[in-house]
This record gives C-alpha cells, sequence and structure tokens, in this order.
C-alpha cells in the first residue's frame, strides 16, 4: 500500500513539474466556477450566435436559421438582451460594432452613442462639485435604437419589426429569471427605489426584485417597443418618445431636450487596429476606450511573454505594467474625437509606444494615478454572431451603470443610460463637460483578422468582453491566451483574469497561484480584495463576471466557426 501512495505520489509531482514547465497550469487555465468540470467551445458548420443569456441567443439562432444574416441575429438577440437583462442594455443606452462584411469583404465600424443635452454645462453641474453617479443630471441622448435600425437598413435582410418581434412577445407574456441575472438584479434595488416608475417597472410588487426562476414581464416595454416597430426610430429621435423622455428628464432637473433626440444620428466609423504576429487586433476608435487595448499590445510585443510562462509573476507584471501606460494616455487624451487634441495614430506611433514601453521595469511596479470616476463602472451586454455567409458581427451595448441612471419615464419600460459619468470634471481635457458632446466610452467591441501570404486581412475572430474598465485588459489577457498559449476559445475566455485598478492596486481571481501573487506583491503589486465597497461590485457572482468581466467570442475555421461564452454569467453559445 505505501509502495501504491509512493508512487501516485511521484506521479503528481511529475505532473505538477510539467505544468510548470508548460507554463499552463491546468487548475489555472479553467474558470474558477468551472475547475472540475470546464466548459467547452462549441463548434458550428454554418453559424453561431454568442450572448450572455440563453433565450437571446435562440433568438438570434432562429434567424439564422430562417435564412437571416449576422446582422439581424445580433439586432434581434439585443432586443432580446433589453428584456431578459433590462438593468445592462436597452433602448435607454448606446451601442457600437463592428461587422465584416463578406459582401464587401471588409470590416465597418458602427457608433451609436448619444451626446450630452445641450442644457448640460460645467455651471449646471457646479453645485455638486462633480458628475453625479445616477440620477436625471447623468443622462444623455440613448444611441442603441439608433444603431439597430443603421445596421439593418444597411446590412440586414430584415425589417425591424421582424427583429424586434421575439423581445416584445417576451416582454409581453413574461419568462423566467436565470441565476446569475437574478443575483445581480438584487443589487440595485436602493437604486430603484429612487424613481417611482423604475420601482414599479423593475421590482415585484414595487418592493423587491424577482428571485431566479420567477416569472417577470414588462408590458409597458412591450407596448413601445411594438411602437417602434410599427412606426421606426423616428418615434425616439424627433417623435413623441424622444419628447416625452426630454420633458421628463428637464422635470427632474435633466439636460435633455426634443431637438436633441432629433439631431441625433449613428455614425459609420473606420475600425483602428494594431498588428501582433500575423494577426491584426481592431477596435472602434475614440470616444471609445478600445484605443488602450492596440497600446497595451504594442507595448508588450516585443516582450518574449511566451517564455515567462503563462500567468506567471513576470507575464502578469508585463501585462499590468502595460496597462498602467496605456490608461494613463486613455485618461488625459481620449475623449469626443471633435475635441480631441492628440489623433489616436499619434498613441500609436512607433516613437511614442518606445517612450512608453521604455518606463517598464521588470522587477518593480510603476506607481500610478488614480482614474478618473468614470473608468469605475459599467454594465454591459455583448454578443457576437456569424453566419454561413462569412459575415462576423462584434456587438456591445450598455448602459453604463446597472439600471443606468434609475431613472425610467413613466409607461417606457425601460431606464434611460447615466452615460453621462464618463465626463470628466476637469476644464480642458477631450473629455469635459459640456453640451452636445460624446462621452468618453468604456464599451468596445473587439475583433481579429488574420494576414494572408498576400498581405490581405481576412475575418478569424470576433470577440468583446464586458466590465467597464476591465475591457481593453481584458481584451489583451484573453487575445494572448489564444495566440500564445493556444487555448481555445472557451479555455481562453474562461481563463481566471487580473484587474488593475489604480496606482498598484489589482484583484486576482482565485485560480491564479498565491504564490504568484506574493511574488507579484514583493514587486510592488498591492493585491486588492476584489468585493468591492460599492452596489455595483460588491456580488461577484460564483466566480467574479462584474468585476473581472464576461464575454464570448466566435472564431473563423477553415470550414465553419468554433464559439465560446463566459461561464462567469448565465452564457449560451448556439450553432447550426
Amino acid at each position: 500500500m505505501k509502495r501504491i501512495l509512493s508512487w501516485t505520489i511521484l506521479i503528481l509531482i511529475i505532473a505538477a513539474a510539467a505544468a510548470v514547465v508548460a507554463g499552463i497550469s491546468f487548475r489555472a487555465a479553467l474558470g474558477p466556477a468551472h475547475e472540475e468540470y470546464p466548459a467547452r467551445a462549441a463548434y458550428a458548420p454554418h453559424g453561431a450566435v454568442a450572448t450572455s443569456q440563453p433565450l437571446a441567443s435562440q433568438a438570434g439562432l432562429a434567424v439564422l436559421r430562417e435564412g437571416g444574416n449576422a446582422v439581424d441575429a445580433a439586432v434581434t438577440a439585443a432586443a432580446v438582451l433589453s428584456v431578459v437583462e433590462p438593468y445592462m442594455s436597452g433602448l435607454g443606452g448606446d451601442m457600437f460594432a463592428i461587422l465584416w462584411s463578406a459582401e464587401e469583404q471588409r470590416l465597418i465600424g458602427i457608433n451609436a452613442s448619444g451626446r450630452s443635452g445641450s442644457l448640460m454645462t460645467r455651471e449646471a453641474l457646479y453645485s455638486a462639485g462633480r458628475i453625479p453617479g445616477d440620477g436625471p443630471k447623468t443622462i444623455t441622448i440613448p444611441g442603441a435604437l439608433s444603431g439597430w435600425v443603421a445596421l439593418l437598413e444597411k446590412y440586414g435582410t430584415i425589417s425591424l419589426a421582424d427583429a424586434l418581434a421575439p423581445a416584445i412577445k417576451l416582454a409581453e407574456e413574461g419568462f423566467p429569471v436565470s441565476g446569475v441575472t437574478a443575483a445581480e438584479w438584487a443589487l440595485f434595488v436602493n437604486l430603484l427605489k429612487k424613481d417611482p416608475s423604475a420601482r414599479a417597472t423593475f421590482l415585484m410588487e414595487g418592493d423587491r426584485p424577482p428571485a431566479e426562476g420567477e416569472w417577470f414581464s414588462n408590458p409597458d416595454l412591450a407596448a413601445t417597443l411594438q411602437h417602434i416597430a410599427q412606426e421606426g426610430q423616428d418615434v425616439m429621435y424627433g417623435g413623441k418618445l424622444g419628447e416625452r423622455i426630454a420633458t421628463h428628464v428637464q422635470g427632474l432637473g435633466g439636460f435633455l431636450t426634443p431637438e436633441d433626440f432629433g439631431n441625433h444620428a449613428s455614425e459609420w466609423i473606420e475600425p483602428i487596429s494594431v498588428p501582433f504576429q500575423e494577426y491584426r487586433l481592431w477596435e472602434l476608435p475614440p470616444n471609445g476606450q478600445g484605443i488602450a487595448a492596440l497600446e497595451m499590445l504594442r507595448i508588450l510585443e516585443p516582450f518574449d511573454l511566451a517564455s515567462m510562462k503563462y500567468n506567471s509573476a513576470a507575464y502578469l507584471h508585463h501585462l499590468i505594467e502595460a496597462k498602467k501606460l496605456a490608461y494613463a494616455d486613455l485618461e488625459h487624451f481620449v475623449g469626443d474625437p471633435d475635441f480631441m487634441e492628440v489623433t489616436p495614430e499619434q498613441l500609436l506611433t512607433d516613437e511614442f509606444i518606445a517612450r512608453r514601453r521604455s518606463l517598464i521595469d521588470k522587477s518593480r511596479a510603476l506607481p500610478r494615478a488614480n482614474p478618473e470616476a468614470s473608468l469605475t463602472t459599467s454594465e454591459t451586454t455583448y454578443l457576437t454572431v456569424a453566419d454561413q455567409e462569412g459575415n462576423m458581427i462584434s456587438f456591445i451595448a450598455s448602459l453604463a451603470g446597472a439600471f443606468g441612471s434609475g431613472v425610467v419615464v413613466p409607461g417606457t419600460g425601460f431606464a434611460l443610460q447615466n452615460r453621462g459619468v464618463g465626463f470628466s470634471y476637469e476644464e480642458g481635457r477631450a473629455n469635459s463637460v459640456g453640451p452636445g458632446r460624446r462621452p468618453f466610452h468604456t464599451i468596445i467591441p473587439g475583433f481579429v483578422t488574420k494576414t494572408t501570404a498576400n498581405g490581405t486581412q481576412e475575418p478569424w475572430l470576433s470577440f468583446g468582453i464586458v466590465g467597464g474598465p476591465q475591457q481593453p485588459q481584458a481584451h489583451v489577457q484573453f487575445l494572448l491566451n489564444i495566440l500564445l498559449f493556444d487555448m481555445d476559445v472557451q479555455q481562453a475566455i474562461d481563463a481566471p483574469r487580473f484587474r488593475h485598478w489604480s496606482e498598484n492596486q489589482v484583484s486576482f481571481e482565485g485560480a491564479i497561484f498565491p504564490d504568484v501573487i506574493d511574488e507579484l506583491q514583493s514587486m510592488g503589486h498591492a493585491p486588492r480584495n476584489p468585493v468591492m465597497e460599492t452596489a455595483q461590485t460588491i456580488f461577484l457572482g460564483s466566480n467574479g463576471g462584474l468585476v473581472f468581466g464576461s464575454g464570448q467570442a466566435i472564431m473563423k475555421l477553415p470550414r465553419g466557426y468554433v464559439g465560446g461564452s463566459d461561464s462567469r454569467r448565465d452564457r449560451s453559445a448556439v450553432i447550426y
């Protein structure tokens, strides 16, 4: 018996040593709630839909099965998510997307973020001395609907009414609330109780959140969506709905006018990119923070990260330091592009990147100034779809904070975003508060192309990871998991992440080994308990989705696709 035990121990020691040599511990490579039974990637012969919620994924898949394309399915799924995860995204928020058009053989971006109201000035906020965290003063024009319509009209094959039909049905008839959604919903009861209409819309009997498995319906949202399905986006932008919102928000002390709604339009934009190996990472240009992911990747490119071993102290140290540098630039230079004094290209030049890279000390952490309040919280929905024609879309939407401003216009059934928290109260910045400005945005869709032998780009990976300021740093961690450590999309999503906050404060998911964290601490990093003080982040779910982010991805194979959806949420990657 002793001999058997000795051999068993020896085998375990050899196996552990092999894992160290390979740089990937089996335990560390898994999502923290799936260490024993990891989720598997889904392989698709024709098309795939990956969202954070099964009802939304199934709605998008039904569109693909009925002959619709990736854009049709994405808008349909987004509308359903606005019903089943109403604190994350919806008609009251904004959206962005990157689309690979198979017909045009190129990437196209859309910015459907709204601007601040024409009545918003620094002086109007002066009594508070800061940008408030919620309430009517934080509300900006919601742009999501304009993005849905623009995508469908230019690249879709179904009508807006058809895309909204599944969401209308769910809002009217109700649905059972899923587990993670119920737990997160419960965090924001106090916010919802501040506003009578929010309370009546989103709390059962006006007092409590829905429990897991409990049915929830939203007849007001069903009626609003039905009105939009019948009359189009002009109901919001220049019509009765926009006028109702502006009047109500002004009555509460906010800054929107009916004219602000009438002046709103989404914009088609060109994505920006940087190379890494034979691939290119694509993000959208400001007013979003995607440029931080590009700058991080450029800073890291010359380092032999693979030889440092996966999630070793040296590896994590270099990623954290690159993040600090990129986010410092993000904070000071990025905002509404109409007011930026530097271009995105200037932040990505060889000379600029070399200067930033030279500040990294391989054995010691740099100090980092605290970020703006705008870089602290965001509740977001990400989804991605690929179809049998080769179209792929990376789609992200948000209300900023959970339930946004916490304000619901009576009878509409949806919360208005608090994206105004994205502004800086300091004067003279690209992101300074002011009328008619697009605020700094945390939500970013990601896309990766592969460079062919003749130098052209072909679509390879559509992905996104939500989580406010976590997003660029999570984009880089996810992508390096695939490119350097041969993980499939599901493993790369579920793998444990770090989140750098400010100065030297960093949180680590539980599957990152304690001895690694101890070594990082000796280098000057300050491990921080991820259970934060604010209502936005106090709940970690089963494994920290609100803190460390959660995402979806679809990778194009030589034939078909493979998709993954984050195990930190209710997750669903479906295929056909």
